[in-house]
């Protein structure tokens, strides 16, 4: 019996690796045998960003602990605009714009006071055995830095940023 008893390491790695993998709360609940309010405030504790419905016009608050500036390529990163974890291609700078043939040349932190990013946007897929595995399941995007949000903290908990 759970009853009373804090969320374990492990309990907490599994709600978060769930939650962010795009599980409803109450399989989550379902699987580490607590309540979905249970679950809802290990989420909200830990600083795991919130998704809502699915409507890109709505960006979603990011917790404090996902605040950032600044993104290295391969990182993976949390998409308030799509309400998705991402990985970080490259920085749309100034100097990567002018080395390619037909971008055109914006200054993102002048324009925005932030800098931009080429992100691939991971999204749910029920089956990921077939032919195309290899690269999970997404759609590429630009983003800027104020909407994306780092998960690192979430590395404390156990949580396999690669997994999700």
């Amino acid at each position: 019996m759970n009853r009373g008893r804090p969320a374990s390491k492990d309990e907490i790695s599994e709600i978060v690796t769930g939650y962010l993998r795009g599980e409803a709360l109450g399989s989550i609940a379902a699987g580490v045998y607590r309540s979905a309010a249970f679950v809802k405030n290990v989420i909200e504790n830990v600083g795991v960003p919130s998704r809502t419905v699915e409507d890109e016009w709505n960006t979603d608050v990011l917790p404090d602990q996902c605040i950032a500036e600044d993104f290295v390529p391969g990182e993976v990163v949390w998409s308030a605009r799509y309400h998705s974890a991402a990985i970080v291609e490259h920085e749309m700078s100034v100097d990567y714009q002018a080395e390619r043939p037909g971008f055109i040349d914006v200054n993102y932190e002048r324009k925005y006071s932030s800098k931009c990013y080429a992100i691939y946007v991971l999204t749910k897929v029920e089956d990921n055995d077939d032919y195309f595995s290899k690269r999970k399941a997404g759609f590429y995007a630009y983003s800027l830095a104020y909407d994306l949000g780092k998960l690192e903290h979430l590395k404390e908990y156990g949580v396999d940023l690669e997994k999700l």
